[in-house]
């Protein structure tokens, strides 16, 4: 498979979830993953004679990344990455060589382009992402060959990837996430100058590299805010408090259960009952206003389906503003996604 079809299906594979709701990260991030690499087989390409071809064992991967999630789902990140295998067979022709033995090295940087899959909650809070990246990749071969003569020398070239990935947040660490992925990842083709050892002969030959890397890790999103359970009534003041999840209008199960309290208190002497919109500070502030209207319709609806005369009822939004919790511009705050049900 050459590199520009693999880049290619990849680029396909990160579109096909764009019509999906996105689980959100919001600015700067972090992550780290460890695991194991398999090497697929090469050729060792012009050398004289029959051109030997290498066979590796499961080596060792680790990648380091430094992100920025945009709020929508779609992330962008630069990585460093190394992997190591060892090899575990050579032939030449259909002869294996005895005494096999080296060690090949891929390390260099990529910039990635991902897309977080919100699922709703269908798996328990756990985040499918898929993404495609480019960068330059150093192929390093060390002392390559069998007891007779080995081969030392690298190369660097262009390669891309793809990434099919899991992340499960930590309750306990807002922002902290466990990562499974695997990555493909291929570079161009690479040519090794050497000199064999030890007869001191020169050779040059060309080998591909393309790896199947499997990884857990962590990932840090440094504006987390944490979760916050829906809130009770707050009797006292005759004012209910009805929370949304982030950029949504929809009602849960438990807001359907607050708005019901709100119906049921209804009694005599109250003649009018505002309910008031609002969103966090994320996003832009026309679609905010917008987005907590629609909050606001949603729960006037739902207070008329349960016998609440429409005409008492009095919906505004204020988008943005009034924020229960302050925060600075771009953070997601859950208390302040909500709308206010007040009795007058």
């Amino acid at each position: 498979m050459s590199l520009k079809k693999t880049l290619l299906a990849a680029a396909a594979v990160v579109a096909l979830p764009v019509l999906a709701q996105a689980q959100p990260i919001s600015g700067l991030y972090l992550g780290a993953g460890i695991g194991g690499n398999y090497l697929d087989k090469t050729d060792m390409t012009g050398l004289p004679g029959t051109d030997p071809s290498v066979e590796f064992s499961w080596g060792y991967v680790g990648v380091l990344s430094l992100g920025w999630g945009f709020g929508n789902g779609l992330r962008a990140e630069i990585e460093g990455n190394y992997r190591s295998n060892d090899v575990s067979d050579i032939k030449q022709g259909s002869s294996l060589v005895t005494g096999a033995r080296g060690t090949v090295t891929s390390y260099g940087a990529m910039a990635n382009l991902l897309y977080d899959i919100n699922l709703g909650g269908a798996l328990g809070g756990i985040t499918p992402y898929v993404g495609a990246g480019a960068g330059y990749i150093w192929h390093d071969w060390d002392k390559v060959g069998d007891a007779g003569t080995t081969f030392s020398g690298d190369n660097g070239n262009w390669a891309g990837q793809a990434i099919v990935g899991l992340s499960l947040p930590i309750a306990a660490v807002p922002g902290l996430a466990v990562t499974a992925e695997y990555r493909f990842m291929m570079s161009a083709g690479h040519e090794i100058s050497t000199v064999a050892a030890p007869a001191g002969t020169a050779a040059k030959f060309d080998v591909d590299n393309v790896n199947h890397s499997l990884l857990v890790g962590l990932r840090y999103a440094f504006n987390a805010a944490p979760a916050v359970a829906a809130a009770a009534p707050v009797a006292a003041a005759r004012t209910f408090l009805v929370f949304f999840d982030w950029s949504k209008a929809d009602l849960t199960d438990r807001a359907r259960q607050i708005i019901g309290e709100a119906a049921s208190s209804r009694g005599a002497g109250v003649t009018r009952i505002e309910v008031n919109g609002f969103t966090d500070r994320s996003g832009p502030a026309d679609y905010n206003m917008q987005l907590s209207i629609r909050r606001a319709n949603a729960v006037a609806a739902e207070l008329v389906r349960r016998g609440v005369p429409r005409n008492e009822i009095v919906t505004r939004g204020f988008g943005e503003e009034n924020n229960l919790v302050p925060t600075a511009d771009g953070v997601r705050e859950p208390q302040n996604r909500r709308v206010e049900i007040i009795l007058k």
